[in-house]
């Protein structure tokens, strides 16, 4: 059993296939056993994954600033709802709660979320398996920028691999529990004490 952070939509305009798909990755998530963490909104995908976890019998966090209560519609059904000052603090608190990060398509926000946990795994500032499940290649540009990135050695192909990109619910659910089964890289030395260490 995992808690499994997923980041996506809350947008309420967008196409009724990927509110389906919200609702597919929360119900594996149930089945497989999992809880969920997501930034505790009730409306679009939000909403969709956190109601279909909940519908398979597993628990839901909800976080969400204070800003955002009204305007994204905080998930009050939420087996446990937290609000935060602000997003920074938001994202703190998801990250520390999730033990794994799933991206859905999304807006800007949901980039951001990603790019933000990307990073922080390529410095080594955590172990937890970062996924991306794209059905209908919306994120096909953001493939390619990473790829021209790597071909122009800003980005190390290493890191590029630290980001596994899948297709169906079930791949992205896989990759997810693959990357919880490996052990966690030692810890590194602390700067003082690689200095302590220095003659």
């Amino acid at each position: 059993m995992a808690s499994i952070c997923v980041f996506c939509a809350s947008s309420t305009r967008i196409d009724s296939r990927y509110l389906d798909l919200a609702t597919a990755v929360g119900t594996e998530i149930a089945a497989r056993g999992h809880d969920l963490v997501t930034g505790g909104g009730s409306v679009s995908c939000m909403g969709a994954v956190a109601r279909a976890v909940r519908a398979g019998g597993r628990s839901t966090v909800g976080v969400i600033p204070r800003a955002l209560v009204d305007r994204e519609v905080a998930d009050h059904d939420a087996t446990e709802l937290l609000v935060t000052g602000d997003m920074r603090e938001r994202k703190g608190v998801m990250d520390a709660r999730s033990e794994a990060f799933l991206t859905l398509p999304g807006g800007i926000g949901t980039l951001e979320e990603l790019l933000e946990v990307w990073v922080a795994r390529t410095l080594g500032m955590h172990a937890k398996p970062v996924v991306v499940l794209d059905p209908w290649d919306t994120y096909a540009p953001l493939r390619a920028q990473v790829e021209a990135l790597v071909r122009e050695e800003f980005v190390r192909p290493e890191a590029r691999e630290l980001l596994v990109w899948t297709s169906t619910v079930e791949e992205a659910l896989d990759a997810v529990e693959a990357g919880l089964a490996i052990p966690p890289a030692p810890a590194q030395p602390a700067a003082e004490e690689l200095l302590e260490a220095e003659p």
